[in-house]
């Protein structure tokens, strides 16, 4: 496929007629945009020094100030990071530097701690230009590489690799709201407090290439930052972004691998992503080239706002980006979403997600050329305005594209109070619809032709847009130097989107063997499905277990697991695996051939809780008139429930009966638990405290958004007591029983 013509809309055809002169607009800012791009790589990227002599040898210590020029000492240097992300332990400041640190490990947690116990930054570099820092592997740190306001900046082959993230409580059944993310803001660099293996501020010109960021909570952030050159780096299995960037523009982003990079999934019971992407742009990111990347498996493939400024002005927005041929595949919501902007959709693919596109507010966007397979809807888009959606492929969507204006909008946006909203002017022509439920719902809008669509039960050969846009006379494509001609394809992102596996600590990257439950995790017998590198497994321990079935098997095999009847919520299977090569969700390599060991266990001693709802108003209010509201407690309860456990999350009550606002529950139940130290986890919201035996241990009781609180307890039999109280909005209410003594997470709203 020829990759040396500039980007534009070229046709005979009487649809495009109109939109040359638009079209040819596009091609001079795409070719501008080029040449600026090259021009500032060239006169940016770090100039390596030549020289006879290697470079100087240094022994690191924690603090070291790096101001010329060196090689760092290859070793393995075992640095607790400091508290604060600006502190670290190598600093470079100065122009013309180069820091070699091939062979290089910087460890800041033994591989047993739990991540959000990572703290600190790897190395900072403060301001310069031509600063090169390539091969340095660093694990557990908040941050692996922090560089702030620097002209041509290299980072290559920089391995930065389980670092921080936090622990996550959305398991299986129950979703938490607690998981949620916001990036609304990051003027004052608020994104520093989510961690990330390289963070980037005010960078001008340079390449990232080569560098690998898995198992942390996000891998690249760049916010201010202009005219990087992004390519060849593997931002995979990520807890929340793979590249996130805020108020960044004119980067080329190309051939990146950034799959899996999800929360807030599990299979049967929760697809939401909790705003989780492969890639992020938020306020303000214009003018980026975004070509044949893979970024499947993630909450949302591409997840791009406008800003708070366009929705509070109107004006301007994350405008001319250009997204060409990427893989946005399985997405538990949106493959592709970007809203109240401008930009160019092309041969992208996006396959079994919720939404192939949503594009809400949109306007003068191209979707050309894109192949869209198996979603519940193929391209959804409220309140757009003057869009192409033409020569795609739609096959097996259940809706195939959806477009319309609803007639009441947000009253709290400013956006529509300065724009004029209506949908309008759409153009939906040369599409192919193969097997899908229904081909279009247009609702409350003006389209302008959607002629020459074509409707049929089959294809030939796969969707691949790499055979879509080279027949399409009417588009050509941009060209893109070192472009690889395809997205990175890997085994793991053909899977479907059942291969999303997340547990307390963010994605599974299918690199170590793992046991997973098939169906809710009280069934009996409960199906646990053997995951992992190819190879064997046979029992290696039992406890409370009354039977396993099969003893012995093969990876991608399903044992059956009946516990005792007296096992009273607290047993454990622990399997050994001889196989492939293997590497822990903490990086710890194993040799194909050595045995490795993995479990499952499951905790939730036996309860009895008896829960007694009242409604309160302003006399009893509990935060105002605390006597009062005991005394509402000691009357008659509006409605009594018993249950074997507490664990609520809703929006409105399934039970009619069960208010909506202004409402409390106090719930009592007895723990029986085995010798040995254990954990009380509650999450709630709006507010919660708990007694055992009698004595106050979580008092979390002020309104607040979903956050975890702890007390430790001791084995025995112990009376619990429990005070919840709703004020309005979501409600969510849960107390988990820990084996051990286990710690808040860093930055927990919640007491300790």
């Amino acid at each position: 496929m020829a990759l040396t013509r500039a980007g534009a809309l070229w046709s005979s055809s009487a649809w495009v007629r109109d939109t040359r002169m638009h079209t040819r607009m596009h091609t001079r800012t795409h070719t501008r945009m080029h040449a600026l791009i090259t021009a500032l790589l060239l006169s940016w990227l770090p100039a390596l020094p030549v020289r006879a002599q290697p470079l100087p040898m240094v022994r690191p210590v924690p603090g070291m100030l790096i101001t010329r020029s060196v090689r760092v000492a290859p070793g393995t240097y075992h640095w607790s990071g400091r508290a604060s992300p600006d502190s670290a332990l190598l600093i470079v400041r100065g122009n013309d530097i180069t820091v070699d640190l091939r062979g290089v490990t910087f460890v800041g947690l033994p591989p047993d701690s739990a991540p959000d116990a990572a703290r600190g930054t790897a190395v900072r570099i403060d301001g310069g230009r031509n600063v090169r820092v390539h091969g340095l592997t660093a694990r557990g740190y908040r941050v692996g590489i922090l560089a702030r306001n620097v002209r041509g900046l290299l980072l290559e082959h920089n391995d930065l690799s389980y670092g921080w993230k936090p622990r996550l409580f959305s398991i299986v059944e129950h979703e938490s709201l607690n998981d949620w993310l916001s990036f609304h803001r990051n003027e004052q660099d608020e994104w520093l407090r989510f961690g990330a293996g390289v963070y980037l501020r005010g960078v001008i010109g340079g390449r990232i290439i080569g560098n690998t960021v898995r198992q942390s909570m996000n891998g690249l952030l760049l916010s201010h930052s202009d005219s990087l050159d992004i390519r060849r780096n593997d931002f995979s299995f990520n807890s929340g972004l793979g590249i996130g960037l805020y108020r960044a523009s004119w980067h080329r982003i190309v051939g990146n691998r950034a799959d899996y990079n999800v929360r807030g999934s599990s299979h049967g019971f929760f697809q939401r992503g909790q705003d989780s992407a492969a890639l992020l742009m938020f306020e303000q990111c214009t003018h980026n080239i975004v070509a044949y990347n893979s970024m499947t498996h993630s909450g949302d493939g591409l997840f791009l706002w406008a800003g708070q400024h366009t929705m509070d002005t109107g004006q301007g927005g994350s405008n001319d980006n250009l997204f060409l041929m990427n893989d946005f595949s399985f997405a538990p919501t949106n493959g592709m979403e970007a809203t109240f902007s401008r930009n160019q959709f092309i041969g992208n693919r996006v396959v079994g997600s919720t939404h192939g596109l949503w594009g809400g507010y949109s306007y003068d966007t191209r979707v050309v050329g894109n192949c869209f397979g198996d979603n519940r809807i193929g391209v959804a888009v409220e309140h757009g305005q003057g869009n192409l959606v033409g020569g795609n492929h739609f096959i097996g969507d259940t809706l195939a594209l959806r477009i319309w204006a609803d007639s009441v909008e947000p009253g709290a946006w400013g956006y529509p109070r300065h724009r004029d909203t209506r949908s309008r002017d759409w153009r939906v022509v040369e599409n192919r619809f193969v097997r899908v439920g229904t081909r279009w719902q247009i609702a409350n809008s003006h389209v302008i032709d959607s002629s020459r669509n074509v409707q049929s039960d089959s294809l030939s050969g796969p969707c691949d847009p790499a055979r879509i846009i080279p027949t399409t006379a009417w588009w050509r494509l941009p060209d893109i130097p070192e472009a690889p001609r395809r997205w990175p394809e890997r085994a793991e992102a053909s899977r479907g989107r059942d291969a999303i596996v997340v547990d307390e600590w963010g994605p599974y990257d299918w690199r170590s063997p793992k046991l997973w439950p098939l169906d809710s995790t009280r069934a009996v017998p409960l199906r646990l499905r053997v995951l992992g590198p190819s190879g064997r497994w046979r029992v290696a321990s039992l406890r409370n277990v009354q039977s396993i079935t099969p003893a012995r098997g093969r990876t991608g095999d399903t044992v059956q697991v009946v516990p005792h009847r007296d096992a009273t919520g607290d047993w454990r299977v622990e399997l050994e695996f001889v196989g492939a090569a293997t590497w822990s969700p903490r990086g710890v390599a194993t040799r194909a051939g050595v045995p490795v060991r993995f479990a499952y266990e499951r905790i939730e001693p036996t309860q009895h809780w008896v829960q007694r709802v009242f409604r309160y108003d302003d006399r009893t209010d509990p935060f105002r008139h605390p006597a009062a509201f005991d005394s509402l407690l000691r009357s008659a309860p509006l409605l009594q429930r018993v249950a074997p456990r507490l664990d609520w999350i809703w929006s409105r009550p399934a039970d009619p009966a069960m208010p909506t606002t202004h409402f409390a529950m106090e719930a009592t139940s007895t723990l029986a638990l085995p010798p040995g130290a254990w954990t009380l986890r509650t999450l709630s919201d709006d507010a919660v405290r708990v007694w055992v035996d009698d004595r106050l241990v979580i008092d979390h009781f002020a309104p607040h958004e979903t956050a975890p609180a702890y007390a430790r307890i001791s084995g025995g039999r112990h009376q619990v007591r429990v005070q919840y109280v709703q004020v309005r909005g979501w409600v969510e209410l849960r107390l988990d029983v820990l084996r051990g003594a286990v710690r808040p997470s860093a930055g927990s709203s919640g007491p300790h």
